[in-house]
């Protein structure tokens, strides 16, 4: 999914328009509108600072706006490819069922990478059993790594209040 399309999708998800967007981020009130459908639809690109600017204003991290290029099955599969070559995302088959595994040798890589996803199978998981919503789901998907070191910190805190008593 291209950079337009996913400010796009996360804009309609806050229910903001094109104009208030484009005026949030400091374009003038005429043009703010016309600047950002250029942005959606892949006519501009934004460069580095305007995309943080977006970012903050959207309350997502900058990396949930410029995810790879996957608007097709074959570009997904050439970033699951380079998944593989850069931390050692493997496909395995798992009682009849095909799954992503990590590559356990690559111990490093294995760590951090079992790390993130076990903190985003926690969050799945307490999505499927209504502990969350789909509205904190998504916020914990959209401003990671941030909310995860919020999250840990807050655990910190705790335990160490814990232990002072």
């Amino acid at each position: 999914m291209a950079i337009g399309e996913r400010i796009r999708f996360i804009r309609n998800m806050r229910g903001i328009t094109q104009k208030s967007l484009g005026t949030a981020i400091g374009f003038d009130d005429k043009t703010a509108d016309v600047r950002m459908a250029q942005y959606e639809s892949g006519t501009r690109t934004p460069k580095e600072k305007l995309v943080t600017n977006l970012a903050n204003v959207l309350d997502v991290s900058p990396r949930a706006l410029t995810v790879p290029n996957i608007d097709s099955f074959v570009g997904l599969m050439h970033t699951l490819f380079a998944l593989e070559d850069l931390y050692g995302l493997k496909i395995n088959s798992i009682d009849g069922e095909l799954c992503l595994t990590l590559d356990k040798t690559n111990t490093t890589t294995y760590l951090s990478m079992f790390d993130m996803f076990n903190a985003w199978q926690h969050e799945a998981e307490k999505l499927k059993h209504n502990e969350i919503t789909k509205e904190e789901y998504d916020t914990w998907r959209y401003n990671y790594p941030r909310i995860k070191a919020e999250q840990l910190k807050a655990e910190l805190d705790a335990k160490r209040t814990e232990e002072h008593k």
